[in-house]
């Protein structure tokens, strides 16, 4: 049997939703392991003089619980 984690992470990107997305997902496996899936909750942008200058995600990270001891 397997069990999941979720964790909710928010990334930004000066480019793209498309990028933001990306350096989430990258930073994250920087730390976790066995990452399945990722959904994206939400976007938003950030706006400075009638000008977008961000892009943000917040995004849903899925991963695989793995080690954990059996009790008896």
């Amino acid at each position: 049997m397997a069990v999941a984690k979720v964790i909710e992470i928010i990334s930004g990107s000066r480019t793209s939703f498309d990028d933001a997305v990306r350096q989430g997902v990258a930073k994250a496996t920087d730390t976790i392991a066995d990452i399945s899936s990722a959904w994206i909750k939400d976007q938003s942008v950030v706006v400075e003089n009638g000008k977008i200058v961000e892009y943000r995600v917040v995004l849903k990270v899925t991963f695989v619980l793995r080690g954990a001891s059996k009790k008896k």
